[in-house]
This record gives structure tokens, sequence and C-alpha cells, in this order.
């Protein structure tokens, strides 16, 4: 027996990345300041209608999807999934000429295949549908009008509607890429972090040396300019029968959405070794409107000047470089790597010479030549303050995929920061 009709307020759970649930707690209370947010593990939950779904998969930059709960209760086997999901009145959300997909993810679930369990949720999907039309839905594993979301935990199952289809670091301006790109929501968590808003208060200029195909500098000038990071891309939602009638009103958030942008406020600077990547970046700083607030180099992240900051503006270094399970160092400390293999000399990690280097670089490009900057690193060596000799003023957890990482903080003065040993008292003579 299906649940009679759509309720009016939703449970709402957005998931994210891992270290990211309190930032992206922040950013919905700041766009919903009247709705309250649970932090939960893995993300945050919070009621909200359907206008609320809309507006969330528009603005949100940390988000991966927003998912509305539909039904839950507890489970013994793949039977009991399939009563549940013939609670829902599927009628409500799509036709049977529409398709459909269904994933399932799982927390110490006690069955024994999960392929199962998502054959059993289609199975209720079509048979209420049938039941009900006479008709079936199609499946489509790459672009379903209905993506279903099922999570298994020890003893009780959840069914949600997927709203946002793709995942939203897809934002739509991302044509070319390189090797082990950053997310966007992975570049945007990481300005926030670092409490950068985009104006000369709240982190100043930015400066990105390791751009690749220029995720966090396109990012970094969305925020400025105050875009609404959806808005170059489609959502699940707008192909849903409850959303047929919302279709103005979506219309009019984005209107809304346009209204409220702006030019950028601080400089923006991208480099990167590679000609090759400077130019993915720049295009793809075309397709997402910020071209003209971005100044794109070639150049050595260990050999680039510092850019010279406005009068009283601070600057931010943000970098995500590279690691060893995500790409191969270049450039210089990658060219003086390869020289000593060729030579038959002990081999190092390119990484060795990277970091120092680098933190040489910053000491007298960053300090003494342009001062007023403040540096973030994303790595996955936890002790790679150390390795750099330099103290962080703050780190924080991070998850770049499957890889726990560091968002290290490094204020970049003028001397050491490492605290001077006394010196030596004189002996009595």
């Amino acid at each position: 027996m299906s649940e009679a009709s759509i309720p009016t307020t939703f449970t709402l759970f957005l998931p994210c990345a891992a270290g990211v649930e309190a930032l992206l707690a922040e950013e919905v209370q700041a766009l919903l300041p009247d709705i309250p947010v649970n932090t939960l593990k893995g993300g945050i939950g919070l009621k909200g209608d359907l206008d609320v779904v809309m507006q969330l998969n528009l603005h949100s930059r940390l988000a991966q999807r927003v998912l509305i709960q539909l039904t839950d209760g507890p489970y013994f086997d793949e039977h009991a999934l399939y009563t549940l999901a013939c609670r829902i009145d599927w009628t409500q959300w799509i036709t049977p000429h529409q398709t459909i997909r269904v994933d399932t993810t799982a927390h110490r679930s006690p069955l024994q295949s999960l392929n199962f369990a998502t054959l059993r949720i289609k199975d209720a999907i079509c048979d209420v549908l049938r039941d009900a039309t006479g008709e079936r839905p199609s499946v489509d594993t790459r672009f379903p009008d209905l993506s279903v979301v099922l999570h298994l935990g020890p003893e009780w199952a959840t069914l949600y509607v997927d709203s946002s289809g793709e995942p939203l670091f897809k934002r739509g301006w991302r044509e070319d890429k390189g090797d082990a790109p950053l997310k966007e929501t992975l570049a945007a968590a990481m300005l926030a972090a670092a409490g950068w808003k985009g104006t000369p208060e709240a982190g100043g200029a930015l400066h990105d040396p390791c751009c690749g195909s220029g995720t966090i500098a396109i990012e970094a000038a969305q925020i400025a300019c105050q875009m609404a990071p959806g808005m170059g891309r489609r959502f699940a939602f707008e192909r849903l029968l409850p959303f047929a009638g919302l279709r103005s009103r979506f219309q009019q958030i984005k209107d809304q959405a346009k209204q409220r942008i702006r030019p950028c406020p601080v400089p923006i600077y991208a480099s990167d070794v590679a000609f090759r990547m400077v130019d993915f970046a720049r295009r793809n700083a075309e397709r997402a409107g910020v071209a003209q607030y971005i100044q794109f180099n070639g150049g050595d992240a260990l050999e680039r000047p510092a850019p010279v900051l406005p009068e009283g503006m601070p600057g931010t270094l943000m970098m995500n470089p590279p690691y060893g399970e995500r790409i191969e160092v270049r450039g210089k400390a990658g060219l003086q790597t390869m020289s000593r293999d060729a030579s038959g000399s002990e081999q190092r990690d390119a990484t060795d010479d990277f970091f120092p280097r680098l933190s040489a670089h910053w000491k007298r490009a960053y300090t003494l030549q342009t001062p007023g900057w403040t540096a973030y690193l994303l790595t996955p060596d936890m002790k790679l303050p150390s390795k750099m000799r330099l103290k962080e003023s703050r780190r924080v957890p991070m998850w770049n995929g499957p890889i726990e990482c560091r968002l290290f903080r490094f204020d970049l003065v003028a001397g050491s920061a490492r605290t001077p040993k006394p010196a030596a008292e004189s002996a009595p003579e």
C-alpha cells in the first residue's frame, strides 16, 4: 500500500566530503538563516520544502547532493526492503514513460548482496507504477529521470530521491582537465576553511601557483563575484513531477541569483608549470564567466615571483600541490630528481626537493620581496611542516576522495617561525 500524498515539508540530507560537515552547516545556515541545521557524520540534515530543495541545489558550493528522504524503517532481508519501497506512491514522482536508477550505500549491513537489495527496490518502484497505470518505467543507469538512493545501516534502511542528478561538484564549466583534477566542492571547502570570501577584508587577493585546470582560482572568482555555483547546469528535480508546477519559481530564483552578481573586488592569480594546463584553466574560466577576473601565467611554483598586492590588501596563497598518490612532481624539482637518477646516484622522491624548495621560495618571494601573504596547502603528508621547516598555525582535516589530507595554514612572516635556541652561557674564567 503506497503512501497517499507528497508532504509539504521533507527531511533533507546533504552529503559532503569528510571534514567539511561544519563548513557546509555554516554555508547552509547563511543561505537559510531561519531553518535549523543538524551537523551529522558525512553531511548535514534539515527540514525544507521544494523551494528549499531548489535553493540548495543552485547555491551550495560544498554539498555533494541534495537528497530528499522518502521513508525509512527497520529491515531484516530484501523482502522487507521491497515492502518499504512499496509504501511510496511513485506515480507522484514520475510517469511510467520516464526512467529510473537505484544506487545503494551501506554501513555494516547484514545483507550478503547489495546488488540484490538494489534490484528489489527497483522491482518495487516498477510494480507500484504498473499496478497504478498498467505500465512500468525503464532503467537508465547514466541519465535517469528519477535517481533513488537506498542507504542501509545495521538494522535500519532509508530511501531518498536524489534531487541533484549529477554530483553538485559538476558545475558545468570544466570541460578541459588534466591528471587528478581537484573537485570543485573540495576547492570551495579549502577556501571556506581559510575564511576566504573574496573581499579585501576577508582573504584579499588570491594566488594559486599550481593551478592545474584552474579549479581553485575559478571557484574563488565565482565566490568573489557572488555567482551561484549551479547557474551553468541542470538538475534532476527539473524532470520530477512535484516540481512541474514550480518552473516559474525556479526561474525566479535563478533571476534573483543573477542580480546579485558583481565585478570581482579582489585580484586573482593562477599559474602552472605546464602551459597546456594554463590553456585548459583559461578556457574553463571563460565557460565559468570569470576569465576577465583571473590573471593566468605559466611558470614553476618554485621560481615565479609573488604578485604585487594592492596597498593595504592581504594575500592568500591557496595550493593543492602535486603529491605521489595523485600526480608526479614536475618542473624544477622533478627535473633535478631525474638528473640524479640518470647519473646513477641515490634516487629520492621529487617531493623531497619540491617542498623544501617551495618553503625557501616563499621566504624569499612572499615575506621579504612582497610581504602580506598567508599560505594554505592541502597535502596527505602529516609531517610536511617539519620537512618545510615551517610551523603551521592551523591544520584542518579534509579528504581528497579516498586520500586523508590536512589543509595547513602558514603565516608567512619575515624570519624563522621556529623558536630560536637560547645562546649558550659563557664558561667562567
